[in-house]
């Protein structure tokens, strides 16, 4: 193999791990956007939970009936 052909053989294994950090990347970052809106929802999901928790009241919370 010459020298020629080993700088073209080092050139294509080049291109190909830059295309495939390019695409790794791409997808760290898809991933951290879909990260970032189910913790929205989490957050969102919790203070409806909250809400609905503090309309009808915690069992937990009421005094007994008196007859107890």
């Amino acid at each position: 193999m010459t020298l020629e052909d080993q700088l073209i053989e080092l050139q294509t294994r080049q291109a190909f791990q830059d295309d495939t950090l390019h695409a790794l990347n791409q997808q760290v970052f898809e991933q951290a956007q879909k990260i970032e809106r189910l913790q929205q929802q989490m957050q969102h999901l919790l203070k409806r939970y909250d809400d609905l928790v503090g309309q009808m009241g915690v069992e937990g919370d009421e005094a007994p009936p008196p007859h107890y």
